[in-house]
């Protein structure tokens, strides 16, 4: 079957993802930005995610986009189980040009297998979830899902070729049309210090609130930080997180050092006034691929102390605005720390300007585009794939 005998597209784009606004994380604010900023420049626009919020319509539309949720009926880990989600996604890519599948997901190969339209697909990651026999079970699944689905697009998207080439699945991505973009970042400038009481060191943390970001060392590398007019500020939510938070393990913390204060779920101009009262930013993550709150961070003029991560370490290296320091090392985290902390306000704004460039909304949405509108116009393609392929996976 060729996309070039389907009928006239109701939609320019058809976006799968599992999860859609109002979650948060870095993954699901890439779909909703890249959705959200082509609807507003006049693209038709639909999103198919499963309802991982039973409170959640299953049809809406939000900012120009047409929203299709699918009932989910159990979860595993992070993981929702939702067995209509790759037939709606179905559904609605026939009535699409285009199909953006947003990697890792469990159902990957299923939605890109004999896709009706041309498929684009984002690698965000190499799914990491913490030990357990079923989350290595889960992990295995979604790799083997994300390779095929890799191998049956016709194009990918990764957030950096940093992340690409170090990824488990290079083998596979580097045979692809590989495009990378970096994950579209907001400009949070011009907040007012609503966070900031005092005049002294001030580090920020904002994220989901969960094993990966590795928040036990920023517990440690700021307890080790004797200033008692220094204040560490952790923002992000741990409500509503797949797969389970590390709250408690933080709320001991603040319990002990008063100095540690816990924001919960920012947004709009609450994430502007963070950045605007902090003086260094940090992501000691232990999983990482790109790091949107450290981009925009560093669009702030404050520079990040990441770890080293392929993909993570990414924007500190193609900005020079900040540190890079091993995983899972408190002391040299909080060495690094108070060294960006002193970097003077023209250093500040360098970084600022380097990272607008590359990091910038508008940018990613001229990026993304003109690779939809590329796979869109390329001639018609066979849905019978390599056999060879499906092996090698």
């Amino acid at each position: 079957m060729s996309s070039r005998n389907l009928p006239e597209p109701e939609y320019d784009l058809c976006v799968a993802v599992n999860y859609y606004t109002p979650y948060v994380s870095g993954l699901t604010e890439v779909a909703r930005a890249v959705a959200e900023g082509l609807a507003e420049r006049g693209r038709r626009v639909a999103v198919v995610a499963c309802r991982h919020d039973p409170a959640l319509p299953l049809t809406e539309r939000l900012n120009g986009v047409d929203i299709h949720r699918v009932p989910v009926v159990s979860t595993i880990g992070r993981g929702l189980v939702s067995p209509a989600f790759p037939a709606k996604v179905r559904e609605i890519a026939r009535r699409s040009r285009v199909l953006h599948v947003h990697l890792p997901m469990l159902e990957a190969a299923a939605i890109t297998a004999r896709s009706p339209v041309p498929v684009v697909s984002t690698y965000h990651i190499d799914l990491w979830l913490p030990p357990g026999l079923i989350n290595r079970a889960a992990m295995a699944v979604a790799r083997r899902s994300a390779a095929l689905a890799l191998r049956w697009s016709d194009a990918v998207v990764v957030n950096s070729e940093d992340q690409a080439e170090h990824s488990e699945l290079w083998r596979v991505l580097r045979r692809t049309d590989r495009r990378a973009i970096s994950a579209p970042c907001i400009d949070r400038r011009g907040g007012s210090p609503r966070y900031r009481g005092s005049d002294g060191l001030y580090i920020g943390f904002l994220g989901r609130i969960v094993p990966d970001k590795g928040l036990p060392y920023l517990l440690a590398a700021f307890a080790a930080i004797d200033d008692p007019s220094a204040r560490l500020l952790i923002g992000g939510d741990h409500t509503t997180v797949a797969g389970g938070s590390v709250i408690d393990e933080i709320r001991a913390a603040a319990s002990r050092d008063p100095r540690i204060r816990i924001l919960g779920l920012l947004g709009g101009q609450e994430i502007n006034d963070f950045y605007r009262s902090i003086d260094v930013f940090a992501l000691p993550s232990v999983a990482e691929s790109f790091g949107i709150a450290q981009a925009e961070a560093m669009m702030c003029g404050i520079p990040s102390v990441t770890t080293d991560l392929p993909g993570g370490r990414y924007p500190v290296r193609a900005t020079g605005h900040g540190l890079i320091v091993p995983v899972g090392d408190p002391a040299a985290l909080r060495e690094a720390l108070l060294e960006a902390a002193g970097w003077s306000p023209g250093r500040r704004a360098e970084g600022a300007a380097r990272a607008h460039d590359l990091f910038g909304v508008e940018g990613c949405l001229d990026r993304y585009a003109a690779l939809f509108a590329e796979v869109a116009a390329a001639p018609g393609r066979s849905m019978i794939h390599d056999l060879e392929g499906e092996r090698t996976a």
